[in-house]
């Protein structure tokens, strides 16, 4: 907890926080990812989504442990997942911090659509990403809903030849998060 404290502060320094900053925090939080590959469909989730969204200025940041993740085919699985692809004992988190482009009011009740413009660091390995977002705003509680895909190159994450055709290239993730003013 201590390092996602410090992550958010790198974020949202102390120096331009002002008091009357509207900031959302996850209460509760999901991603699932989901490898469709010839031989082998592999699915796995993880409940454990940390983050916030600051509306004052509507940046954020999310982090997500990667060895939270469960579900697979098989113990194994998720032990070859941490350990041979995504090597959660030296990258433990995945983190997508940023901005939302658009200029919405976030604190009036309806559904928007909305682009996130940030960083996506998995594995170690940090891309620009725009990633479209579902926001639904209601007695102010934000629900965000987000589908991408993540191609394993883009991340430097090698794939043996001997699995090739069990797992897929890009990997497609969805996220949902239930935020709650802080």
């Amino acid at each position: 907890m201590l390092r996602f404290l410090l992550f958010l502060a790198f974020l949202f320094p102390l120096p331009g926080y002002a008091q009357n900053e509207l900031i959302y925090e996850v209460s509760s939080g999901t991603i699932r990812f989901s490898s469709d590959a010839p031989q082998e469909l592999i699915r796995a989730s993880s409940s454990r989504l940390k983050g916030i969204l600051n509306l004052s200025n509507k940046t954020f940041a999310f982090k997500i442990d990667i060895a939270t993740f469960a579900g697979f085919n098989n113990p194994l699985q998720r032990e070859h997942f941490n350990e041979n692809y995504m090597e959660s004992n030296i990258f433990p988190a995945a983190t997508y911090k940023g901005k939302i482009i658009e200029d919405v009011d976030l604190q009036k009740d309806g559904r928007y659509e909305v682009r996130a413009k940030g960083k996506l660091n998995i594995h170690g390995v940090e891309q620009e990403r725009i990633i479209r977002v579902w926001l639904t705003v209601r007695k102010k509680k934000i629900v965000a809903k987000a589908e991408f895909y993540v191609l394993l190159t883009d991340h430097n994450i090698k794939i043996p030849r001997v699995v090739n055709e069990k797992l897929s290239p890009e990997i497609q993730v969805s996220l949902t998060a239930n935020l709650q003013e802080k």
